[in-house]
């Protein structure tokens, strides 16, 4: 039976938020890859991103999905790239639900300039374009990755926590015991 929970979805779809509530719901170990990377380089993922490159990023990001990989009772929340290699992947999901939370681009768009963190890939002239080019790239990649889809567009995190436990408690590889 699989221990973790893990969330993938774009940059806004809500992934640390509802994580981190989802974790406290479950009595769960809540772990961030971005959070861990930013550990263990002393950068912010946007420096990460000017002062190496996106290539070291996500050489960064592979290491972090092989750590968090080996922990169990977690809630893992990854970066929205994670998908970009399959390795990612194939590694989380020996132990771990792997949940798609989905959100339209413009919730997208609102909740990441609210949020004030600068994005590397939406430091362009139209970011919305951008997010939208992300998503159309990305999507069948979440797609296929996932074990169970949740919308977060118009949802509290309340909602949608109460919507994962949900999902969790029907899907039958799954331990959601408190």
């Amino acid at each position: 039976m699989k221990s973790n929970i893990v969330l993938i979805g774009c940059m806004g779809a809500g992934k640390t938020a509802v994580g981190k509530a989802l974790a406290e719901r479950l009595h769960r170990e809540f772990i961030e890859l971005d959070s861990l990377i930013k550990k263990k380089t002393g950068k912010s993922i946007m420096e990460i991103f000017q002062q190496d490159d996106e290539v070291t990023f996500r050489e960064l990001e592979i290491e972090a999905a092989r750590e968090a990989s080996h922990k169990e009772n977690a809630v893992i929340a990854c970066g929205g790239g994670i998908v970009l290699n399959q390795i990612n992947i194939d590694r989380l999901r020996r132990n771990s639900t792997i949940i798609y939370l989905e959100a339209a681009p413009s919730v997208i768009l609102k909740r990441v300039r609210k949020g004030g963190e600068k994005r590397p890939l939406l430091e362009v002239a139209d970011p919305a374009s951008a997010i939208r080019e992300l998503l159309k790239f990305r999507k069948p990649l979440y797609d296929r990755a996932a074990d169970i889809r949740i919308n977060t567009s118009g949802s509290s995190i309340e909602s949608v926590v109460n919507r994962i436990i949900q999902k969790l408690s029907e899907h039958e590889s799954v331990n959601i015991k408190k």
